[in-house]
């Protein structure tokens, strides 16, 4: 934990483009929602007892923030009046923390922890007192442009109404991710003005109130400029989950991971995946996961999260796997449902297994354990919770109910019969 380094994350705005009852921060990029990724990049640099902003269905972002990030607090801003009003929310319980804040929009997803390490790392070693998060676009059209002084620090940043021609053609803007020296800056939150035609208070004032007090401020250009982009609508959260998927599937090519077919594949950022293993096109794989190497997964597979499979398992077509452990060459080939399970080492399970886990009276899950060795028949229903031994051999189209010990063959069948003569 970087006990001199918190962010505020600005969350509490509606959304209304989104056309949902939901908040805008928890629509969700692979089951996680948009504010838990820009939460999860603070974390990974040290950043835990953050501070979220929030206002429209707070209540519902303050029982995510409290379920997913316990360190973080929520903030309520019940009137949302800008973003230097909504930050200075977060000043009470701030108090006299001495370092650096980094605030962010909680509608942000595809911020790395990369960039904002880089991005604290530049305000510390050139003892900045405000830098702000710059990127350069071809088109800056409608984005506030970040404007140097000679000594190539920022003057000012000037909004796209207000530019002048030659201000129009500066294309460095204002991605609006910033780092602040607390207990330099906090003074510029207690006579906020809103002299402005929204009749917000706008964080970028900031930038002119520093300049004025004699503090360092500076600008640091971000390469990836698809990193600070926004989400609005929902055109713009599928774009950003393509942004998001592509970003991680060129990752994992780069470490010796075959993707067959990258159009057609799509894996959470939060899955490792171990060299040499092929992923076949149409699989789905969400959530948190660890995959070992030279594992075949795929085609149309779908792993829903916190699975861990170990090295040379084949999880084949059709398979939906869910909270499962599976150790190493195990094949799960077809039209297979395991979830809540362990599975040992050598198993193989035929295809159309389901391991029924779930009771949806009690709403309780229950664990099916496979032993090392074990070989299930297609068709077959493993009813939680029960334990197949070492080497236990279940018949196909079975429903097992009860434990089968090692060795042993397990049978749940009705005698075949023959009518003769039926169809005459």
């Amino acid at each position: 934990m970087n006990k001199s380094l918190k962010a505020v994350i600005l969350a509490a705005g509606k959304g209304t483009r989104m056309k949902s009852e939901k908040p805008k921060v928890l629509h969700e990029i692979f089951n996680k929602p948009l504010a838990g990724w820009v939460l999860s990049a603070c974390e990974e640099i040290g950043s835990f007892e953050n501070i979220v902003i929030v206002g429209h269905k707070g209540e519902d972002v303050e029982k995510f923030v409290k379920k997913q990030h316990p360190e973080s607090v929520c903030v309520y801003q019940k009137e949302q009046l800008g973003t230097a009003h909504a930050v200075s929310m977060a000043k009470d319980t701030l108090g006299d923390f001495d370092g650096n804040v980094l605030i962010l929009c909680g509608d942000t997803p595809l911020i790395t922890a990369k960039s904002l390490f880089d991005f604290v790392e530049y305000h510390n070693k050139n003892n900045s007192d405000i830098t702000v998060m710059s990127s350069v676009f071809e088109n800056p059209f409608g984005y506030g442009r970040i404007v140097r002084n000679k000594n190539d620090a920022v003057a000012e940043i000037v909004e796209q109404k207000d530019c002048s021609d030659i201000q129009k053609d500066i294309k460095e803007v204002n991605a609006g991710i910033y780092c602040l020296s607390w207990q330099k800056i906090k003074g510029f939150f207690d006579n906020l003005k809103n002299d402005n035609v929204q009749n917000e208070y706008y964080l970028t004032d900031i930038i002119k109130w520093g300049n004025e007090a004699g503090l360092k401020v500076l600008a640091y250009i971000l390469k990836d400029c698809s990193e600070t982009l926004g989400i609005n609508s929902r055109a713009q959260l599928a774009d950003a989950f393509k942004t998001m998927n592509e970003r991680h599937l060129n990752e994992l090519m780069e470490n010796g991971v075959t993707i067959v077919s990258p159009a057609n594949t799509q894996i959470s950022p939060e899955t490792e995946i171990d060299a040499d293993t092929v992923i076949f096109p149409n699989t789905f794989i969400n959530g948190k996961n660890k995959i070992g190497k030279n594992c075949k997964i795929g085609p149309f597979a779908h792993l829903r999260g916190d699975c861990t499979i170990g090295d040379y398992v084949k999880i084949g077509n059709f398979v939906e796997l869910k909270k499962s452990f599976v150790k190493s060459h195990t094949n799960i080939s077809h039209l297979s449902y395991v979830g809540d399970a362990e599975v040992g080492s050598n198993v193989n399970i035929g295809a159309g297994t389901i391991t029924a886990n779930y009771n949806s009276i009690t709403k309780e899950k229950k664990q099916t354990i496979i032993n090392d060795g074990a070989s299930i028949g297609s068709n077959t229903v493993l009813v939680a919770p029960v334990e197949l031994g070492k080497k236990a051999f279940i018949a196909a189209g079975s429903v097992i109910t009860k434990d089968v010990g090692a060795n042993s063959l397990g049978l749940t069948r009705s005698s075949q019969r023959e009518i003769k003569n039926y169809v005459k």
